[in-house]
């Protein structure tokens, strides 16, 4: 994506033209100093140590403490300037006065990247904003980009990088770019417990010198991300988020969760982030010009970006549902509430789908009941492949394909075995057809499960082909509509088709 960038320094402004790639320095770091390190246990010095070394990361880490020699079995310096090889990332601990002449320190050594975790600066007050404000011009006369202050830190999969987690998050599409560091953590960790997958996790914290538009600038050239997620506070330039993601969203989809919306909730942000929440109305209003897409609870998220990352966009918002009784019901409201339709099925779709359906299911609809009754996995999967092929269907929602393990929890099987007794071939090949479709017709297939089965052979197969399964008839309708408002967007803006990953 070539493209020209403004970056608001002062009263001028400095033009570059190859995006945002100076910050491979952050994100993808060979060599990091922990400035303020220690061996104390739960110190953020320690912390800022341990976790890269328990990780995976793979550079040179440099811990600096003039009081120590080694700190977790690592040579330890008492300043930058005395570390021997080069240095690409600083990660700053050490009290808020301390950090403008730390800064001046990473010049000296030619450091590039900083990640400053210290709080009291701006959120404090107006004293904390003077210092913040001496950081930020020292930092800029040096030509260092940094993240923060007043964050948790960052993680990269590029850079095998974990700054915020003890265990590094599964690696998947997902950059999750978040205003708040403990709720941003604790979200992400909740996301790879469900099996989301991340790129990027990055605690913005004050946007002192980075701001959620540089990010964004970022992760579109990112060739790991395949949907940006955001949790903001507030924006600092709103015209330049607003600029920036014009350009961004015509390649890659963002997903916002916006907090401070009530009064209560702006006040919270002042001390939180020293972020003004600024106007609801003009937020949702740039939101809907962009395309970007909202959503009301913040896990909503990640259950949003699984479809958004994974399956293809619908030319249309007309979906088939496949479910049984009050399940097509509830998800049939959910889908008009959402924006989506569900068209009636013609005589002849109709006959032909009844034919596959129990004796006792009244005759297919949309949506199509099952009765309470459900036949094999690929009896099912043939119905949604039907289904697909219907010029008036862009899209289909049904349960996740019926498995053996439901009559029998304690089953236990290798789907890429040669010894599968006959019903679980059959189970295995109707998943194997269901996750499939959406890459041979070009449509989203979205699954319901009420309750999940651990270690599931269905879910195990439609997940490795990029069908997502949710837990409620109203996240599938979420997801659809989401699929299909960020299409709408690709074809106003004339982008070009996106490659979805390979299943």
């Amino acid at each position: 994506m070539k493209r020209w960038q403004l970056f608001y320094w002062g009263k001028g402004t400095r033009v570059k033209k190859d995006g945002m790639k100076e910050l491979d320095c952050i994100f993808k770091p060979r060599s990091i100093a922990v400035i303020g390190a220690s061996d104390t246990p739960r110190k953020w010095g320690r912390l800022m140590v341990e976790r890269p070394l328990n990780t995976g990361y793979k550079g040179a880490i440099y811990p600096i403490n003039p009081q120590k020699r080694h700190i977790l079995g690592l040579p330890a310096y008492p300043s930058v300037i005395d570390v021997p090889g080069d240095i690409d990332l600083a990660v700053i601990t050490t009290p808020s006065v301390t950090v403008p002449n730390i800064l001046r320190e990473c010049t000296r050594k030619g450091i590039r990247g900083v990640v400053v975790i210290t709080a009291g600066f701006a959120e404090l007050g107006e004293e904390g904003r003077r210092l913040e404000e001496e950081m930020v011009a020292i930092a800029r006369e040096g030509g260092i980009r940094f993240v923060g202050p007043n964050g948790m830190g960052i993680w990269s999969a590029a850079g095998h990088l974990s700054l915020c987690f003890h265990q590094a998050p599964k690696s998947g599409p997902m950059a999750f770019v978040s205003q708040s560091g403990t709720f941003g953590v604790a979200m992400a960790r909740v996301a790879t417990q469900k099996g989301y997958g991340l790129s990027k996790f990055i605690s913005i914290g004050n946007q002192a010198d980075l701001e959620a538009a540089d990010y964004l600038e970022y992760l579109a050239d990112d060739e790991e991300t395949r949907v940006i997620i955001l949790y903001l506070e507030g924006l600092k330039d709103g015209r330049r988020f607003f600029e920036v993601a014009k350009r961004v969203i015509r390649e890659k989809p963002i997903v916002v969760y916006k907090a401070g919306r009530s009064k209560a909730g702006a006040r919270a942000t002042m001390s939180h982030t020293a972020s003004i929440a600024g106007s609801e109305k003009v937020f949702d209003g740039m939101c809907r010009q962009l395309g970007i897409i909202q959503v009301q609870e913040a896990f909503h998220l990640f259950e949003v970006a699984e479809a958004l990352a994974q399956l293809p966009l619908p030319s249309g918002n007309r979906v088939a549902i496949l479910g049984s009784g009050g399940q097509g019901v509830v998800g049939s409201d959910a889908c008009s509430a959402f924006g989506l339709e569900l068209p009636e099925l013609d005589s002849d779709t109709a006959r032909i789908i009844s034919a596959l359906l129990p004796a006792h299911a009244p005759r297919a609809k949309n949506p199509i009941d099952f009765a309470g009754s459900r036949r094999t996995a690929l009896q099912e999967a043939e119905i949604i492949e039907k289904l697909l092929r219907l010029d008036y269907i862009d899209g289909v929602i049904s349960n996740v394909p019926v498995s053996p393990q439901i009559w029998d929890p304690s089953l236990v099987v290798d789907i890429n075995g040669d010894t599968l007794s006959e019903p679980v071939q059959t189970a295995v090949d109707g998943a194997r057809l269901y996750a499939s479709l959406p890459q041979k017709y070009g449509k989203p297939v979205i699954c319901l499960r009420f309750g999940r089965i651990e270690n599931d052979i269905m879910e195990q197969i439609l997940g490795e082909g990029g069908v997502p399964v949710y837990d409620t008839p109203e996240q599938c309708a979420l997801a659809m509509s989401a699929l299909f408002r960020y299409g709408t967007v690709r074809r106003k803006t004339g982008s070009k088709n996106r490659k979805l990953p390979k299943v």
